[in-house]
């Protein structure tokens, strides 16, 4: 199967040495993608970022593909045409995808309306009315559990230098949202056996379901290993296979579009049941209580609590009672732990 999934990638790569003008949709069809560019602001402002969405609708039963598309498949390839001082972030800002395994594989796709983010830059001294026209030109491979066919679509979106205002932004609102949140923590794997443990930072109040990982790069995890997670305390155990070296990053799906961006370090993971922190302190306490009622059944202590005692007893007593009572008391635990240490 795998040969066969290389022979096919191969096929596909020809396919993409074809300049990008050229029709790469089944002959008579429409493509299996519906994309369309959508502008944050159909005014931009200049001197400032612009934030354009590739609206893209999946065909039923087909699927796109991540910026890392797993085992199988292949991540879009862009090229941009600007106006002279227009620039593009080199990367996208990727929603969280789905997994779907397909005879032993596993692929990052999306099977549901999905937009990825790009950035433009708009460039400062333009005057209001300067047209922009802006120009993608896509290539990218969208599939069936069964097939795969290449595709390329030419974008375009003429813009006009004008106040900035938005003009999609519940739009843009609902796309963000999908958008993975970078994590303000570090998190942690240790790789014990071919097993790796990632720990990830997260209060315990975070409520998180149908958690995945997605890996940004290969050579991190194994993509096809299976996943679990465990909740202990103020952060999340993914236990799966995998042999990185050095960092690894990805995204960490916590609820239905719902994602962090996340970078782990190596290191050490304790495991749930270690004692080591509070648990430590906690039975330090116990067998200190433990240790103190042993000290009061011990016969060396009697002397002392009989006198203690007698004190209680005479809690009415005056003024001069009272101090020859604590000096007796005191005297006396002098001289028992002194006859204890010399025992």
């Amino acid at each position: 199967m795998r040969a066969l999934c290389c022979a096919l990638m191969t096929i596909v790569a020809s396919l993409w040495a074809v300049p990008a003008s050229a029709d790469l949709a089944p002959a008579g069809g429409a493509p299996h993608l519906a994309m369309q560019l959508v502008p944050e602001s159909d005014s931009p402002r200049a001197g400032q970022a612009l934030t354009i969405a590739i609206a893209t609708q999946p065909e039923k039963g087909w699927h796109g593909y991540w910026r890392n598309p797993g085992d199988a498949g292949f991540a879009p390839a862009l090229q941009w045409t600007l106006p002279k001082g227009v620039t593009a972030a080199p990367d996208l800002q990727w929603p969280v995808p789905s997994t779907l395994v397909v005879a032993g594989l596993m692929n990052y796709v999306y099977e549901a309306p999905y937009a990825p983010l790009a950035t433009l830059r708009v460039p400062a001294g333009l005057a209001k009315g300067t047209r922009l026209p802006v120009r993608l030109a896509i290539n990218y491979l969208v599939c069936t559990d069964t097939i795969c066919v290449p595709e390329a679509q030419a974008l375009s979106l003429d813009l006009t230098i004008g106040d900035g205002a938005p003009s999609h932004g519940a739009d843009f609102d609902r796309w963000r949202a999908a958008i993975p949140k970078p994590l303000d923590a570090a998190a942690t794997y240790q790789v014990t056996d071919g097993k790796l443990v990632m720990a990830v930072p997260l209060p315990a109040a975070a409520k998180v379901s149908d958690v995945a990982f997605f890996p940004y790069g290969p050579d991190m995890v194994t993509y096809a290993a299976a996943q679990s997670v465990t909740r202990d305390g103020d952060r999340l155990l993914l236990t799966t296979e995998g042999a990185p070296k050095g960092e690894i990053a990805g995204v960490l799906r916590i609820g239905r579009d719902l994602g962090l961006s996340v970078t782990a370090k190596p290191g050490t993971v304790a495991s749930p049941d270690d004692r080591s922190g509070w648990m430590a302190a906690l039975l330090a306490f116990a067998g200190a209580v433990l240790g103190g009622l042993i000290l009061n059944v011990m016969p060396c202590v009697f002397p002392i609590l009989s006198l203690k005692a007698l004190h209680l007893a005479r809690g009415g007593s005056d003024e001069r009672a009272a101090r020859i009572d604590a000096l007796g008391y005191m005297l006396g635990t002098v001289l028992m732990t002194r006859a204890s240490s010399c025992c």
